[in-house]
């Protein structure tokens, strides 16, 4: 069953003389348990198709249904909720807020969605041990490393139990150990709970333990490569 569902889809910036075309009519389904990873050189539209796909930019044009919604058709208010209630999300830049403690960067989606205060503790908590980081809860970001940071971005992604998550590039900024460890926390969510994940990235190896690569160049798709 798709979970992701998208086709002919189009990003234009800019206006006149002066638009650049990123997306250049891509389809794209991902089936739900589905782990799969984009890949391109640096300008191909990756993070980009990533941005349509997950419901955090609009498509010039095209078609979305994400677990049967219709996102495109989502007013913003419908769509901040639907992407807070449905979806997970894991930047390179990690995104935490520097002024809140790992657990408390972990709480924020699920106070946002309305949960009560001790409730969203307890989760917190719960997913930031997934991640083997018991004993960090007070830690600001400044005081965790890299990789310590984007596995409390995991935890977070993970607390509110979406139907997708969505990681780009998540070990753009780790060092090698680093990213593998969060590469394979990404493998064992997808493998022992069947979590549906999109990733973007840049390293053949880390797309190794997904089910299919989609690759692209110049704002199009040129292959698809099944591995599972």
């Amino acid at each position: 069953m798709s979970i992701i569902e998208a086709n002919n889809i189009h990003r234009k910036f800019g206006e006149g003389t002066l638009v650049t075309h990123v997306l250049k009519g891509i389809d794209f389904t991902a089936e739900q348990g589905e782990f799969v990873a984009i890949m391109g050189k640096s300008g191909a539209g990756k993070s980009t198709l990533m941005y349509q796909l997950s419901a955090l930019d609009e498509p010039t044009e095209g078609t979305l249904l994400i677990d049967g919604t219709d996102v495109l058709n989502l007013n913003e208010s419908e769509k901040t909720s639907f992407r807070l209630n449905t979806l997970g999300y894991i930047f390179q830049n990690y995104a935490l807020v520097p002024d809140l403690t790992a657990e408390e960067n972990v709480m924020l989606p699920l106070l946002m969605r309305g949960g009560a205060w001790n409730d969203a503790k307890e989760r917190a908590r719960h997913s930031l041990d997934n991640v083997d980081l018991d004993g960090k809860y007070s830690n600001l970001p400044a005081e965790l490393s890299g990789g310590e940071q984007q596995r409390v971005a995991v935890a977070r992604a993970l607390t509110g139990k979406p139907k997708i998550i969505f990681a780009d590039e998540p070990t753009a900024n780790l060092d090698s150990v680093s990213g593998r460890q969060v590469i394979d926390l990404l493998e064992h969510l997808h493998r022992d709970y069947g979590q549906t994940i999109v990733m973007v990235t840049h390293e053949r190896e880390y797309a190794m333990g997904c089910d299919r690569i989609i690759h692209m160049e110049d704002g199009i798709v040129t292959k698809v490569e099944q591995l599972k």
